[in-house]
């Protein structure tokens, strides 16, 4: 599996742990999610149908050696909060190709399988989709899945 440095050091950090101590990570994630910049309102993002909380991104790939990401993600959903903040430590900065490599189902590696529930996982691989659609799309392909 391919993944860029910050995300493969992030999903080696959770597979040496265990199950309960997972959970705690991924609630220390959750507080680390950085706040939008100013000149960013929730509005003027793409909401995630696919979390069960209200969770909403915005990707800036103007450079593609240095893809930005931008979550919004309630305090009171931990869980999503702390996927968001997996998502911007592991793969803020890394270039669009590098994102666009990351395999849709990374977040097996993390071991969260029996600890949270399917549907919350899927929230995390939407947020992964999305990323990935507005990278392709602001690079002028609307398809993700025909990048490098």
């Amino acid at each position: 599996m391919t993944l860029p440095a910050a995300l493969a050091e992030i999903v080696d950090d959770f597979e040496a742990l265990g199950e309960s101590d997972k959970v705690t990570l991924l609630l220390e994630f959750s507080s680390e999610l950085p706040d939008l910049p100013d000149t960013l309102v929730t509005a003027a993002m793409e909401p995630v149908p696919e979390c069960q909380s209200p969770v909403f991104l915005s990707v800036d790939a103007a450079d593609p050696s240095s893809v930005q990401l931008f979550f919004s993600a309630p305090p009171e959903a931990p869980t999503t909060r702390g996927f968001a903040s997996i998502l911007h430590q592991g793969l803020n900065g890394a270039s669009a190709a590098e994102i666009l490599s990351v395999p849709a189902d990374f977040y097996h590696d993390l071991g969260l399988d029996t600890a949270v529930s399917p549907l919350r996982l899927r929230g995390m691989a939407g947020m992964l989709a999305r990323i990935k659609n507005q990278i392709a799309a602001q690079a002028g392909d609307p398809d993700p899945a025909s990048q490098p």
